[in-house]
């Protein structure tokens, strides 16, 4: 199956949801006669070479959230959750659990999935600003969205920093994936919403 490419590479893609994210914030600087406070948090590794262009036309600072998928003992490639370094846990609602029996490799998983979220930013958070995110306009950014289940662990671990608003920002996502996406932030902004949609690597003429 081929697919049509939409983006060259992620700092493309960066780009143009920058112009888009900088639109809307104009004009609801224009509409409220406020500027709203900015910072944009990338999804590692991915979502931050994605992000670094929203962060510089905004001018405004760029940090991280961590989130890594719970992938299934027996199918790697099959998330049955996701979970930040802070603790927060979400759990996708397929009918693949067996309580009796499951619990166990469950807890092994969700561990496995938190030592990598957290050796992830040991590596990369020395290099983020210290960021007070009360009353501020969090953009959270991700290459591409495809299950949404680390967009959304991160957002709600976001919430706890009482920002004014959490936009989920990305430069693509299963059309049929949005009235989901909606509940876990504020604004949503995408660029395209493509189908058949497999991998979000499919989009990417480099994805490195």
């Amino acid at each position: 199956m081929s697919y049509t490419l939409l983006f060259a590479n992620r700092t493309h893609a960066g780009e143009l949801l920058a112009r888009v994210i900088h639109d809307i914030l104009t004009q609801q600087s224009i509409d409220s006669g406020v500027k709203p406070v900015s910072i944009v948090y990338a999804l590692p590794r991915g979502g931050v070479p994605v992000a670094a262009p929203i962060a510089r036309l905004l001018d405004c600072p760029l940090t991280i959230v961590v989130a890594k998928k719970i992938s299934h003992p027996g199918n790697p490639e099959l998330a049955i959750g996701a979970v930040t370094t802070s603790g927060n846990v979400l759990w996708t609602d397929q009918k693949i659990f067996r309580p009796k029996h499951d619990m166990r490799w469950r807890e092994v998983a969700l561990n496995k999935a938190m030592n990598q979220a957290k050796y992830l930013e040991t590596q990369l958070i020395p290099a983020c600003p210290q960021l007070n995110a009360e009353d501020a306009t969090l953009i959270l950014v991700d290459d591409g969205i495809a299950t949404g289940m680390t967009v959304a662990v991160a957002a709600t671990a976001m919430r706890a920093l009482s920002p004014a608003a959490i936009w989920l920002c990305t430069p693509l996502v299963p059309q049929k994936l949005l009235p989901w996406l909606e509940q876990w932030g504020d604004r949503t902004i995408v660029l395209e919403t493509p189908e058949p949609f497999w991998s979000v690597s499919n989009f990417y003429t480099e994805f490195p």
